[in-house]
């Protein structure tokens, strides 16, 4: 299955919003995207707090959360476009819409689930780098779990129509959006794209079961 083969890139995206730090960034352009970020936690952390016993009886709702919340700060479009590469030219118009759906659904309950589970692991932070594009940064972190040695996690950010949003996790040197495209590319050439548009729709579907 694509989402078991990476389930840890997925669990730790749930840091994503715990990654604040005043100092983090030096210029004013990045002053926004962490004050972005530093929103976006408190806003889900006070909001899953608050509505803790719904969620435990209701465990889906938490989907509804992370969609309204945390969501509207990712490039799904982007993040898509890249997991695809080169196939994403060969999508209609009509197909690009229903990967990015599709895919966007399977990032978000898993974001949704991880963020349940979350148990408070040591997170330092290094600093902040310029991206390789104009308008882009990457933000540098080590998540110290118990036993184990750090792991690196990079977080790179655009600015696209002023505002900042993710597109691309990179965990140990190991990019989430290229991790996907192999996945991608396996099931393109086995079932075509629409094959793809399948497999996420049929993983969304057992998410909602």
């Amino acid at each position: 299955m694509i989402l078991q083969q990476h389930r840890s890139f997925l669990w730790i995206l749930v840091v994503l919003p715990l990654l604040v730090s005043a100092n983090l960034f030096a210029a004013s352009a990045t002053d926004d995207a962490t004050a972005l970020v530093q929103r976006t936690a408190e806003k889900i952390l006070k909001t899953l707090e608050a509505r803790r016993a719904e969620v435990e009886r209701k465990p889906a709702l938490i989907y509804g959360m992370v969609e309204d919340i945390v969501a509207p700060h990712f490039d799904f479009e982007r993040i898509t476009q890249g997991a695809l590469g080169q196939a994403w030219r060969q999508a209609s118009p009509d197909q690009q819409r229903q990967l990015v759906t599709g895919f966007k659904q399977v990032l978000i309950r898993t974001y949704a689930r991880s963020l349940l589970s979350y148990s408070g692991e040591e997170i330092r932070y290094l600093p902040s780098k310029p991206g390789g594009r104009s308008g882009t940064v990457t933000v540098s972190t080590e998540v110290q779990q118990s036993g184990t040695a750090p792991i690196t996690v990079d977080y790179r950010m655009h600015n696209g129509s002023g505002a900042w949003r993710v597109y691309d996790v990179v965990i140990s040197d190991a990019s989430l959006v290229s991790n996907y495209r192999n996945s991608f590319a396996n099931e393109i050439r086995q079932s075509g794209i629409d094959g793809l548009i399948s497999k996420l729709n049929e993983m969304n579907q057992q998410g909602r079961d």
